[in-house]
Parts: structure tokens; C-alpha cells; sequence
């Protein structure tokens, strides 16, 4: 149970509850044992007083009556306690749920780029889902059980050792097989539980994937495939998880055998004391009645030893991910507002999954409040230029500045708070189309939202929908067009009101006319603000303060675009050809 040792802090932080809990199940058990003993005593008066003709019917009949009474209210008082203890430990088990899925979710944000690069979503999901399920068994009904088994096998064994120690050595003989088989067991299912556990993984991530590809699947016709896989993932799991029914499906029954013949022992062998006067009647009941109180705590062994071993399966699982650590480490920050000022220091970047250079030895300044166009082909390095000031990525040589502090100086915090990043794929969240703009500034107004989506050129297109900015977007933004959601991304940038502005070929989705009009909002939103705009159309840039070309992950042409379209080189090409097409 190592891997479940990451929990005590969850147990230490609700020690007080699950103390009261435990006390609480130590007397619900106390008051349990009521009833065997006096049916016991009950029994025993019985028998004495037909053994003796001349006995008081009279006593006999009050000292049932009040035997009877006692039992009843000492099971009522039990009943309740059960309930206290239910209330107690069941809700905490549901704290530790929301602080374990919350550490969980927390950890996943601030983990970098690489970690979901090599993670699928649904493994993510459901480690964060199924997982912690599994673990919440474990601190809830596995704990609440074990708590009541172990209180109840102490006070029980250790009063009918105190009645009968001869007898009850021969009631405990079966336990020793009942330890040697719960071990075993418990191998397998932890196994067998890892397996069901990644198969499930599996699924979930070959159904999310299916989910957002659905377009590209059906346009190449492929359901029937995508669904032979998914029988095969389904089938998969389907005989995972029957190897893991079969294993745990053994439980049960040895427990009843076991509790059986613990059965046959006492009525033998007390049967044998009895019969030789060793015991009288009242005790050889309450040691029948003892083992059957037990026949559900020893039978509920095997299903809290499977919880067990699955919520260490999960939290096996779940403590890989907690334990990766973020490759990008806050600062000690510099407690000052950015101005916006962005040197490059020789910066070389190497993903060291694949060993490709991204960038190599990049020298550059972007002074504060200038404008910078980013031209280059299709992996040059403009996107990883724009993810090194973000932080997304720490260079693998070289430093960047900003502000004349090293932008490993600040704190994250710091850095991403006074810059806002719109990417060419924009992402819009199932949510309205205000809310996704307020994600830039959460406490913007509606005048400040309908300013920013005038700046963007996409009002006329929101209020022109029935419900206007209250209109609800399906996952990914797929009620707009690929230019709304560019320039509803752009729009929530641009509330934010950054320093720092970084524009990733945002505006490859709108037409030339749309391009010019954001364009010329932009330069009066941005003003003094320093702004990096890449893009592939040469119409995006040209106004740009300085130009830079990439190619291959270096800079190989900068300056001007007057200076640039005058000088043979890659900026040139590409200008003469876009003119081109315009004018064809």
C-alpha cells in the first residue's frame, strides 16, 4: 500500500472526523454485543430454571422481559451509531475527493507543453475521473468497513476469549487460510486492476479523439473502421476486466466456507463441553451467534481487500502524473510592471523529445512599444519565438530579457498577467460568447466587451445572431466561422489591455478587406503597447516597425518593408507572389 501512502496527508487534515468515526464505531460495536449476551444469560436462566421444578415463573418472566427491552434499546442505540459512523467517515472520504481531483487538476495547469504532448486527453481525464473514484472507495466504505471489521473481530474475539478460551482457539482455527488466501487474492487484483485501469485509458482517449475528429472521419467515410476499433478496445476491456470479476468472485464464497466451518467447530466442540459440562447452554449460543456476527465482516474482507488493491492501482497511476515536475520553474519575481521591452540573447531551443532545433542562436530587441512582423515559411520557428516569451518554453541556450531582467527572474504570474497570447487555432470554451471574451478580463463590462469585438471587426456578426453575445458556443467555438472564432479570440486579447501582444497568424481565416479594417484597430488599441504579429501575408506585417524573416529556426532578413521588398531574399518572393494572386 506504499502508493497509498500519498493520501495521509488527506487523513491527517480530517484527522478530528475520522477520529470521532472511529470512537463512534467502537461503541456502536459495544452496544452490538448486547444481544448475544443476554440472549445467552436469557437462555441460561431458561435451562436453570427447568432444571429446578420449583423455580419462580415469575422471575423468570422479568428477567426476560427486561433482557428483551435491553436488546431492543441497546440495538436502536447501535443502529444510530451506525448511521453517525456512515455520516462521518462516507463524507470525508467525499472531502478527500474534491482536495485529490483539485491538487489533480491544479498539477495538470501547471504542468508545460511537453507533458501534454506525450499524454493523450482521455488518460489525463481519466486518471482525474475514474481513478479518483477508485481511490474515494478506499478513503470512504474501504476504511469505514475496515475500521468496523477490526473493532468488531477485538471486542468479539477478545470476550469470547474471556468465556471460553479453549473453544474459541478452535473457532479461529480456518482464519490462518483465510489470511494465507486474502494475500494471494489481493496479488492478482492489484494486477489485474492496473490492466483494467489502462485499458479504460485507452478507450477514453480513443472516444475523445474520435469525438473532435468526427468531421475528418466521416468526410473519408471511415465509421465502420473507427468502430471495429472500438469493438477491439471494447472487447479488450470486456476480458480485462472479466480476469478481474473472475479473481474477485472467489472472495465470497471462501469467506462463507471459512465462517461455515468455524460453524461446525463451535457446535462440535461446544456441543462436547456442553455435554461434559464445561460450558452451559447460554454460552455455546452466544459463540453461534459471535461467528455469525462475523460472517459479514469476514466476507466483506475479500471486497474491501479488492477496493484496496484497485485504489492502489489508481493512486499508482494518479502519483505518476503528481509527480512529474513542471520544466518551467517560477522566478522569484521582480515585483514591477513590464513595459514590454523584449531582448534575445544568442537563444537556441532543442525539443529534446526529438532532438530537432527549433531556434538557433537568435540575437534580437524589440524595444518597448514597437511593432514586430514575423514572416517565415511553415516551421521556421515563428511559433516558438512568440511560445519562448510566454514561457511556454525556457531556451536551451542563450537568455531572454525583458525589461532588462532575465525572464527566468519573474514569476510566471508576472509575465503571462501583462501579456495576452491569440493563437492561430483559437479555442473557444462551451460557453457564451461574452464569457469567452471575459476570459481576457473576467471583470469587464459590456461596454469594454462590445469596444474590444469593434477592434476585432466581428460585432456586426454577434449582434446579427438571436441571441447576441448570450449566444452559446458549441465545443471549440463550432457554431462560428473559422474567421469569427480568429476574431473573437482576437477580441478577447485585446480586453486584457497587455503590455505585451502576441498575435500567431491569427488573421489566416479572414478575408483581405477584414484584415486591413482589424489592422487599423489594432494600431490605435496597441498603441505604445509592444505587439508581435506573425503571419504568412506579407498585407499583415508590412506595417510593422521591423520585419524579420525566419527560415530554419534563424533569422536570415530584417528590417523594414520598404528595405525588405528591395532586397532578393525570401520577404521579396513572397511579396511579388502574393501581389500576384491579388491581382489575378
Amino acid at each position: 500500500m506504499k502508493e497509498l501512502q500519498y493520501l495521509n496527508k488527506y487523513f491527517l487534515k480530517y484527522q478530528i472526523k475520522l477520529l470521532l468515526g472511529f470512537l463512534i464505531t467502537i461503541i456502536a460495536r459495544i452496544f452490538s454485543l448486547f444481544a448475544p449476551r443476554l440472549i445467552g444469560n436469557s437462555l441460561t436462566a431458561v435451562e436453570k430454571y427447568l432444571q429446578s421444578p420449583a423455580g419462580d415463573l415469575e422471575a423468570i418472566k422479568k428477567v426476560l422481559l427486561i433482557n428483551i427491552l435491553i436488546i431492543i434499546g441497546a440495538t436502536l442505540i447501535s443502529g444510530f451509531l451506525t448511521f453517525l459512523m456512515r455520516q462521518t467517515i462516507i463524507n470525508v472520504s467525499r472531502f478527500i475527493e474534491f482536495d485529490l481531483k483539485n491538487e489533480i487538476f491544479w498539477h495538470y495547469q501547471k504542468l508545460t507543453q511537453r507533458f501534454y504532448k506525450n499524454n493523450r486527453t482521455g488518460d489525463l481525464m481519466n486518471r482525474i475521473s475514474e481513478d479518483v473514484g477508485k481511490v474515494r472507495m478506499y478513503v470512504g466504505p474501504a476504511f469505514m468497513y475496515s475500521v468496523n471489521t477490526i473493532s468488531l473481530f477485538i471486542i468479539v474475539i477478545s470476550y469470547m476469549i474471556s468465556i471460553a478460551p479453549e473453544l474459541t482457539l478452535y473457532t479461529m482455527l480456518p482464519l490462518p487460510i483465510l489470511s494465507v488466501t486474502i494475500y494471494k487474492l489481493s496479488r492478482i487484483i492489484n494486477e489485474k486492476s492496473t490492466l483494467v485501469q489502462e485499458i479504460l485509458s485507452k478507450m477514453s482517449s480513443f472516444a475523445q479523439e474520435t469525438f473532435s475528429g468526427i468531421s475528418v472521419i466521416k468526410s473519408y467515410n471511415l465509421q465502420h473502421k473507427m468502430n471495429t476499433n472500438f469493438s477491439d478496445l471494447a472487447y479488450d476491456s470486456f476480458e480485462k476486466n472479466m480476469g478481474l470479476v473472475k479473481v474477485q468472485a472467489w472472495f465470497f464464497p471462501l469467506m462463507i466456507l471459512l465462517i461455515g466451518c468455524s460453524n461446525l467447530i463451535v457446535i462440535y466442540v461446544g456441543g462436547n463441553q456442553y455435554i461434559n459440562g464445561k460450558i452451559e447452554i447460554g454460552v455455546l449460543a452466544e459463540f453461534i451467534i459471535y461467528v455469525n456476527m462475523l460472517t459479514w465482516p469476514v466476507a466483506v474482507v475479500g471486497w474491501i481487500t479488492s477496493i484496496v488493491q484497485q485504489a492502489e492501482a489508481s493512486q499508482k497511476r494518479i502519483n505518476v502524473f503528481l509527480k512529474e515536475e513542471p520544466e518551467i520553474d517560477d522566478g522569484p519575481g521582480i515585483n514591477k510592471s513590464i513595459n514590454g521591452n523584449i531582448k534575445f540573447k544568442n537563444v537556441s531551443l532543442v525539443y529534446p523529445e526529438t532532438k530537432i532545433t527549433a531556434l538557433r542562436n537568435i540575437s534580437l530587441e524589440i524595444p518597448s512599444g514597437t511593432t514586430l512582423g514575423v514572416i517565415g515559411n511553415i516551421g521556421s520557428g515563428k511559433t516558438t519565438f512568440l511560445d519562448l516569451i510566454s514561457r511556454l518554453y525556457d531556451p536551451s541556450e542563450g537568455s531572454i530579457e525583458i525589461d532588462g531582467f532575465n525572464i527566468k527572474d519573474y514569476r510566471i504570474e508576472e509575465i503571462r498577467g501583462s501579456l495576452a497570447y491569440v493563437p492561430q487555432n483559437a479555442f473557444l470554451f462551451s460557453e457564451s460568447i461574452e464569457d469567452n471574451i471575459r476570459f481576457g478580463s473576467i471583470n469587464a463590462n459590456n461596454q469594454e466587451i462590445q469596444k474590444a469585438t469593434k477592434n476585432a471587426k466581428v460585432h456586426d456578426n454577434i449582434i446579427g445572431f438571436k441571441e447576441g453575445y448570450k449566444t452559446l458556443l458549441g465545443e471549440r467555438g463550432v457554431t462560428l466561422s473559422g474567421g469569427q472564432i480568429q476574431r473573437v479570440s482576437i477580441a478577447r486579447g485585446l480586453i486584457k489591455k497587455p503590455n505585451i501582444l502576441l498575435l500567431d497568424d491569427c488573421l489566416s481565416a479572414v478575408d483581405t478587406d477584414t484584415e486591413e479594417e482589424i489592422l487599423k484597430h489594432l494600431k490605435t488599441a496597441t498603441k505604445n503597447k509592444t505587439t508581435i504579429i506573425v503571419s504568412h501575408r506579407i498585407s499583415s506585417v508590412k506595417h510593422a516597425d521591423l520585419i524579420i524573416v525566419f527560415e530554419n529556426g534563424q533569422i536570415v532578413q530584417k528590417g523594414g518593408h520598404i528595405d525588405l521588398i528591395n532586397v532578393k531574399g525570401y520577404y521579396k518572393e513572397l511579396s511579388k507572389k502574393q501581389h500576384s494572386d491579388i491581382q489575378e
